[in-house]
């Protein structure tokens, strides 16, 4: 398997990965002119404190910028709570030693069979053997942390079982505490997604985006909407997330102690619209590699999805989906090869 990490510093880009132009990133960045920036949610002071008036109000600025952008940022690096900064480092620093490792002892790990729970690999699965993306990156099964879990996990380098472990439950609770943010905003009861909605196997990626000698050229990942029901993502300190709003694509500016949250498809269809998914993509730079972690919450395969009844009325805002099984779902974005519009028309319900 050819890895990008493998490679010395490449003088120009190869073929295999130069997009036709109508597929290059415009780079239409968002500059200091423009005013718009994601939305940075103080999560820690909802989730320590007994004020419910406090706690809904935090809600409510997580929906509001959920309903405006479909991401914002949330700061949850707080003492005996959360996911604090070492915990953070600790493990991007082991994953940065993993793909640093010789090229050896990554055999191993390579792999494009995605029924496997720790594997290593290039691009992406939607690239259908045409124009390469300019990424490696680890697709593994990190949540619930078991000794069956993490037997799959690279013993070398050392840190890198227990960092993953520590990291891996720091973020399921903080996805839970946001999820019953989530749930209270929009009037819902608090453990209205606890359960099999977000009880599936937590997956993550790692993404690895060396650097590029032509940015212009080619894509880190292509634009998509996440399958799932909720992301949390932990992209360091060098930008190269873009997300689509208003037309144009706007780019996600680092803020230290933060995660960016953006809500997955199943989010969009449990909340009939209210929160959207949003098309993102990554795009590459020629000076610094850029390393981003980002941890999936999904359903049970079997779970029964569908609009929520209190998000429903018949005459005012009637149902826009209609009910599946979460592994109907899978299948068919993968037959969309990522597409929002085309995954989604599968379950819409159209009315004359």
């Amino acid at each position: 398997m050819e890895l990008l990490c493998n490679a010395p510093a490449h003088a120009s880009v190869p073929d295999r990965y130069v997009f036709p132009p109508e597929k290059r990133a415009a780079l239409q960045l968002d500059g200091p002119d423009d005013g718009v920036t994601l939305p940075v949610v103080d999560l820690h002071r909802a989730a320590l404190s007994c004020d419910d008036g406090l706690r809904r109000r935090v809600a409510a600025e997580i929906v509001r910028a959920g309903k405006e952008f479909g991401f914002f940022q949330a700061r949850a690096h707080v003492v005996n709570h959360g996911v604090g900064e070492d915990v953070v480092r600790g493990f991007r620093d082991a994953a940065a030693e993993f793909f640093a490792m010789p090229e050896e002892e990554k055999l191993p790990y390579c792999s494009d069979d995605q029924s496997k729970p720790f594997r290593l690999a290039s691009s992406t699965s939607y690239d259908k053997s045409e124009t390469r993306y300019w990424r490696d990156y680890l697709k593994l099964q990190c949540h619930p942390v078991s000794d069956h879990l993490v037997c799959h996990w690279p013993a070398e380098p050392a840190s890198f079982r227990p960092r993953l472990a520590e990291f891996s439950d720091a973020v399921h609770e903080l996805a839970q505490t946001l999820l019953r943010l989530v749930a209270e905003g929009l009037g819902l009861s608090a453990g209205f997604f606890a359960g099999d909605l977000s009880g599936g196997e937590t997956q993550m990626n790692v993404n690895y985006y060396p650097p590029c000698p032509d940015p212009s050229l080619t894509l880190g990942l292509l634009p998509h909407c996440d399958r799932h029901l909720l992301t949390v993502l932990s992209q360091g300190d060098v930008a190269g997330l873009q997300g689509r709003y208003n037309g144009r694509w706007l780019l996600v500016r680092p803020v230290p102690g933060a995660f960016v949250i953006n809500f997955g498809h199943q989010m969009e269809i449990v909340t009939n619209g209210a929160l959207a998914s949003v098309e993102h993509r990554a795009i590459t730079n020629s000076a610094v590699a850029r390393m981003s972690v980002a941890t999936l919450i999904m359903p049970k395969m079997e779970c029964r999805i569908g609009p929520a009844p209190e998000m429903v009325d018949d005459v005012t805002n009637p149902a826009k989906f209609r009910e599946f099984a979460f592994s109907e779902f899978m299948e068919a974005y993968d037959t969309a090869a990522a597409s929002r519009e085309d995954v989604l028309e599968s379950f819409r319900i159209h009315r004359d």
